[in-house]
């Protein structure tokens, strides 16, 4: 039996290719966008999830309220670590560490320039990434010791066996390998291609040392914690918020407190307003998901809307059925079963449509989105959204049809045309509705990222380059420097704490001019070398500049912090840092180092006779870039010879601000074209069925002496009043959504009326451009053959 009923679905819809053609392709088309969709989300959620006890693991941070303004810090102090292990029995490890920067690594004639950490011995014990060779509990015993994940051993040492060998470490000393790791999973938000213990940081670092006993101010480090089993954040919350952190006598000391964020937020939090964590990431991630479900949901319209209409045709079917001895159960299953065959014929062309599309869909988005063929569980997933959408299709049909009375139907005195109409106009006008938001959606993204492109970025990156220093580099900076500059490679050089377009290190001032007694201010700080702003092309707005490398004592400001500090005539006045006098001497225009969508941050400048951690140089106007990298490659391995040339293009840098927003509104795009490409799949198959129904009024009217035009409007008229009622439904709820997706940046576009406008006006011209070939091909139809059987 239920052979028959596969047999008899493929029949009927091998007799009708064009409808089943449309409405296998449309609903495929959804199914697609849905699932690549839902990969990625189930990507982004997966982060982190390998590590064994990832619920017991917790990153601690600072929160600072600084005038009602609760700010959140990631920076801790080594002393911090120490008070942790030895006040929180709850806790079960703690481990320091640096912040996993690169460094140089060699072996024989092989050179590496790797992101790496330093950190503390518990820290493999904590994160429990798999050792191939070596034990957690051991590798680090040495403190001239390294690990290595399995790709920087192999590119290290090939396919030699590494333990035991020596790496040279930043062309300082010889390290022992003493494990391997098994190369991170993508899905990890800690990155790192090798670890060394912090213990090698103590021990060829005085100042380090001196921080563990020092002072609390020192925060320039993480920390990583585990709980012991059993112990909840919520137990060893109060013991963690009020453990000392900062000197007894600092007057911010009240203001400040210890909290933990836990693993599973790193990826998807890292937004903080009043200390707490309020998504980030996590609000994209949502966005795409909701896209997924309105693009699934307009397929799913679309393939109810043609399955429906081109079952109603087959009401005279339903009473020879009824007739002959068929039960309305029989009918019900017939009518569900050719759901099913098509709806599964989509999951295929879904699924065919995502593996071609899966690679370009990875580059777009940065992930590692595939098919898993091979899990039982995402085929369950598959085989459930197919059952449930064949019986959505399926139901309206199979239980309204297979109701009718054979009698009725055969003397032809039942009309469901009518009876469908209207809730096959309220489908049409909800699809349409999900399409036009979606239109509208792309409009504002694509704004609001033009917006701030072309906002002033306060200096120059064209041709700007960065590489990050090294000890070969601060040893021979200065003739590096000078021979640059005398072969006209580069038009000027500097160094300073943070890249061009960073701000890797933010302070509080101890006093300034007119500072309110408890009022404390944060805000950044770089310290530059000689001819900083002039590389940088960044504009003295008062004063003047730092006079050379040895003007230790004075500081700029930019107009952010002058403003922030509220300073009327900052020129010449004082202030206080880490308990020495500065003078400021200048006040440089404000440049947008961190956020394009924000407005600048507050930020001091300090010169330093020594190199600094990056160095900035700026290409000359005479030299071609291509050849400029050939004798900067030349040169700077001449100076540095341990270290392979690395260097990045600052401009590169500030488009990589706008990396999130792009690819929303990239994405956006596609899919609101996906959306309307499904829309008028349903629209183009409604309208040919509409014709169809309506041949013999189109002939009358047309013997009557109706006009094509007229013929035109009678058959589209419809269906533009629908498009025009979906404007008026989209526009309020994307204005909501849209409105408080912008509330998320302080330099942000209005969403105007024009918008709207431009939506509306695109859906209507798609709309008639898509109805216009059934409408026409019925209006200049022979009106003969239409009336020739009456």
């Amino acid at each position: 039996m239920l052979k028959n009923y596969f047999k008899t679905a493929w029949r009927n819809i091998k007799r009708s290719p064009g409808y089943s053609g449309l409405n296998v392709l449309g609903l495929a088309t959804g199914m697609a966008v849905a699932l690549m969709i839902g990969l990625w989300v189930q990507e982004q959620y997966s982060y982190d999830r390998f590590l064994p006890d990832n619920d017991r693991l917790y990153r601690v941070q600072r929160n600072f309220d600084s005038n009602g303004d609760t700010l959140t810090f990631q920076t801790t102090s080594l002393k911090l670590a120490d008070a942790l292990r030895n006040q929180v029995p709850e806790i079960e490890y703690v481990a320091e560490s640096d912040w996993m920067g690169p460094h140089g690594l060699m072996a024989g004639d092989k050179k590496l320039y790797l992101d790496g950490g330093l950190t503390g011995t518990d820290f493999l014990k904590m994160f429990r990434y798999p050792l191939l060779q070596g034990s957690a509990g051991t590798v680090f015993r040495d403190a001239y010791s390294i690990v290595l994940t399995e790709s920087t051993a192999k590119a290290l040492f090939g396919n030699d066996n590494p333990m035991g060998k020596t790496v040279r470490f930043d062309n300082l000393h010889d390290l022992k390998v003493t494990g391997v790791l098994k190369d991170l999973p993508r899905q990890s938000t800690v990155r790192f291609n090798y670890l060394v213990p912090f213990s090698y940081l103590e021990q060829t670092h005085q100042e380090v040392q001196q921080r563990k006993t020092g002072s609390f101010a020192a925060n320039g480090y993480q920390i990583f914690v585990k709980l012991k089993p059993g112990i909840s954040y919520e137990a060893v919350y109060p013991k963690i918020r009020t453990i000392e952190h900062t000197e007894k006598d600092n007057v911010n000391a009240m203001s400040s407190y210890i909290t933990l964020q836990p693993l599973r937020n790193w990826h998807l939090y890292s937004n903080y307003v009043n200390g707490q964590d309020t998504a980030g990431f996590l609000v994209y991630v949502r966005m795409f998901s909701i896209i997924g479900v309105l693009v699934l949901l307009i397929a799913c319209i679309n393939f109810i809307n043609l399955t429906t209409a081109r079952s109603e045709k087959r009401a005279r079917e339903v009473g020879v059925r009824k007739a002959v001895g068929s039960r309305r159960k029989d009918l019900i299953l017939q009518f569900l079963t050719e759901s099913l065959v098509l709806t599964l014929l989509a999951l295929v062309l879904a699924l065919i449509m995502v593996w071609i599309l899966q690679n370009p869909f990875n580059a777009l988005t940065g992930g590692n989105v595939s098919i898993p063929f091979l899990s039982g569980y995402f085929w369950m997933m598959m085989l459930g959204g197919v059952l449930v959408t064949a019986v959505l299709a399926g139901s309206r049909p199979a239980f309204y049809l297979s109701g009718f009375q054979a009698v009725k139907v055969l003397k032809g005195s039942v009309r469901t045309g009518n009876a469908a109409s209207v809730s096959r106009k309220v489908l049409v006008v909800l699809q349409f509705s999900c399409s036009i938001a979606l239109i509208i959606s792309t409009i504002v993204i694509y704004r609001q990222v033009q917006h701030a492109k072309d906002r002033p970025s306060g200096y120059q990156l064209n041709r700007l380059m960065s590489t990050n220093s090294n000890t070969d580099l601060d040893r021979n900076f200065t003739a590096l420097k000078n021979e640059l500059l005398q072969k006209g490679i580069v038009q000027g050089m500097t160094s300073a704490s943070s890249p061009a377009t960073n701000v890797y290190w933010h302070t509080d001032l101890d006093h300034w001019p007119g500072k309110q007694a408890g009022e404390t201010v944060e805000m950044g700080m770089i310290i530059t070398g000689e001819d900083y702003f002039k590389t940088l092309g960044m504009s003295i707005g008062a004063g003047r500049d730092f006079a050379n490398a040895n003007d230790t004592t004075s500081v700029v400001f930019n107009e952010a912090a002058v403003k922030r500090l509220g300073l009327k005539d900052p020129v010449g006045q004082t202030i206080k840092w880490n308990d020495n006098t500065y003078r400021v001497v200048g006040v440089v225009k404000d440049a947008l180092m961190l956020s394009p969508f924000a407005p600048p941050d507050p930020t001091m400048f300090a010169i330093s006779p020594r190199p600094n951690d990056v160095l900035l140089y700026k290409l000359a106007p005479g030299i071609g870039t291509t050849k400029a990298i050939e004798q900067l490659n030349t040169i700077f391995s001449r100076y540095s010879p341990a270290f392979p040339y690395e260097y990045q293009f600052e401009d590169e840098n500030y488009a990589g601000k706008f990396r999130i927003e792009l690819l929303i509104g990239k994405l956006s795009g596609i899919f609101a074209a996906l959306a309307i490409f499904i829309s008028c799949l349903g629209l183009f198959g409604l309208a040919a069925y509409i014709a169809e129904l309506r041949t013999k009024e189109v002939g009358i009217r047309k013997v009557l002496g109706a006009s094509v035009l007229q013929i035109w409007v009678l058959l589209s008229r419809d269906f533009i009043v629908l498009v025009l009622i979906s404007c008026l439904l989209a526009a309020p709820v994307a204005y909501y959504f849209l409105n408080g997706w912008l509330q998320k940046y302080q330099y942000r576009v209005n969403i105007g009326l024009w918008i709207f406008l431009v939506a509306a006006m695109l859906a209507v011209v798609i709309t008639v451009i898509t109805i216009s070939a059934q409408a026409m091909k019925a209006a200049i139809a022979n009106p003969v053959k239409a009336l020739r059987s009456e």
